[in-house]
């Protein structure tokens, strides 16, 4: 019977999944990779159960597909030691901003909900817009 995984356990796999070097990804070598970390090997069907799994596995195959460039080397320590702190600084604002807009989401989700609306309506496309110009 498959494990089910818990938040930290998801976590865990997508940092092993970002941090994958050993060439081709699989799904297989994934369940390998983290056997030892969540106390049992999982199944790829739940691993595939996971949108956030699923979705780092797809960036993170297409990463290795096109040929990375080298990494340019700071010429000290002290400029590689700014530069992460400031590739950190980032992150963090990016984590932050991103909370703050799944928190919206939810408070979108829940007042669509309680006006009786359907996921149809929702994601309804865009109207189309009519500039009025002539076909050439």
């Amino acid at each position: 019977m498959a494990k089910h995984l818990s938040k930290p356990d998801v976590s865990a796999i997508i940092n092993v999944i970002h941090g994958w070097d050993d060439g081709r990804i699989t799904w297989e070598g994934i369940c390998d990779a983290v056997a030892g970390m969540i106390g049992k090997r999982p199944t790829r069907q739940s691993l595939c159960g996971h949108r956030d799994i699923v979705s780092a596995y797809k960036a993170r195959k297409s990463g290795l597909k096109k040929s990375e460039p080298v990494l340019a080397k700071p010429s000290s320590l002290t400029l590689a030691a700014n530069r992460i702190r400031n590739l950190e600084s980032k992150l963090a604002d990016l984590q932050f901003q991103n909370a703050a807009l799944l928190e919206y989401l939810t408070l979108l989700q829940y007042n669509a909900y309680k006006r009786g609306m359907t996921e149809g309506e929702l994601t309804m496309p865009l109207p189309q817009i009519d500039r009025e110009r002539t076909q050439l």
